[in-house]
């Protein structure tokens, strides 16, 4: 069995609040997922499902697995980058990658830390924040693990 993603692996009510909030921010992205969820097999007609509240459509949307990959990259660089920059901005700190708040600075090139700084880093993280710093590594280790060498190695270490 494939394992999930790490955005599969967060609990459902996580992933509804961040389609949600996608949703509500991005009127193009609530009409995507309007047109999805209506063009399921039995459902609904667009007209009657365009009417719904937003947060029932991000339930739906949610239920039925209706984001694609490259939104579940977005919506977890809206958790890690916006909504939750905590873990992010602590690790780039102890990496000791130039940054601005949780963002990488612009001009900076993989790998923006050595594999040494990348293991400091990490298990500092995860000693002060478990389970969701492990998560937080799992997302940047499968989506750019070219960026942090060593990190891989660490995670497999962790069990995580």
């Amino acid at each position: 069995m494939k394992p999930l993603s790490p955005y599969r692996s967060l609990p459902a009510e996580r992933r509804v609040a961040l389609v949600l909030h996608d949703m509500t921010t991005n009127p193009a992205q609530r009409e995507a997922m309007v047109r999805r969820i209506a063009a399921r097999p039995g459902g609904f007609r667009l007209e009657t499902v365009r009417k719904r509240p937003t947060e029932q459509l991000a339930r739906e949307v949610v239920r039925f697995a209706l984001e694609n990959a490259g939104e579940e990259v977005a919506l977890l660089q809206t958790l890690y980058l916006e909504l939750e920059p905590g873990l992010q901005t602590t690790f780039l700190e102890r990496a000791g990658v130039k940054r601005d708040g949780a963002l990488i600075a612009e001009e900076l090139e993989p790998p923006f830390a050595t594999a040494e700084r990348v293991r400091e880093a990490a298990l500092t993280l995860v000693a002060e924040h478990g389970d969701a710093a492990k998560h937080y590594l799992r997302t940047i280790a499968t989506y750019n693990t070219e960026a942090w060498p060593g990190l891989g190695e660490v995670l497999s270490e962790l069990g995580a």
